[in-house]
């Protein structure tokens, strides 16, 4: 008889790291790096306090005042994929802002992926600086900060950024 007969394991036999690799994967699917930091940015904010600073919005990336400003009536925000998009371009995780309780707004451009990137990036900024604060998975808002600041941008400062957003009603 071969001692050496090949290890076989079976799909019901999956060991922890097993599970693991597996969750991952999944994990990876919805993004969940890129929201694990973004939440992080943000817990890391509520708990080192930014300082209010009157002069905060002449450092942010005008991606990022186009944010505030979608955002400043209800400050909803979603940081969100399409994983089932034919087109890479268009699986990338975008920002979403709610607009009002029927309208949002999606940043992106699968036709040039660098505006999608370039908003995430803005949206980053304002996690980092205490502008938003994470809720639940992809869910974040506007902190009161984040709408004190939004309010004070001119909506015309930001409005060829605001146009190369996309926007849609609850049904479209």
């Amino acid at each position: 008889m071969d001692e050496y007969q090949p290890v076989r394991k079976s799909v019901t036999g999956l060991n922890p790291v097993d599970n693991f690799l597996s969750g991952s994967w999944e994990a990876l699917g919805a993004g969940a790096p890129v929201l694990v930091a973004l939440a992080q940015l943000c817990s890391q904010a509520m708990v080192v306090r930014i300082p209010h600073n009157t002069t905060l919005a002449e450092g942010l990336l005008p991606e990022a005042k186009a944010v505030l400003v979608a955002a400043r009536k209800r400050g909803v925000i979603e940081v969100r994929g399409v994983n089932t998009a034919f087109d890479p371009a268009a699986r990338l995780l975008a920002v979403y802002v709610e607009i009002d309780e029927s309208q949002t707004i999606a940043f992106r451009d699968p036709e040039r992926p660098e505006i999608t990137v370039l908003f995430l990036e803005g949206f980053r900024q304002l996690c980092e600086l205490g502008l938003v604060m994470h809720h639940l998975h992809r869910d974040f808002s506007l902190t009161a900060l984040g709408f004190e600041l939004a309010r004070s941008i001119s909506q015309e400062e930001v409005q060829p950024w605001l146009e190369k957003g996309t926007e849609f009603g609850l049904h479209d």
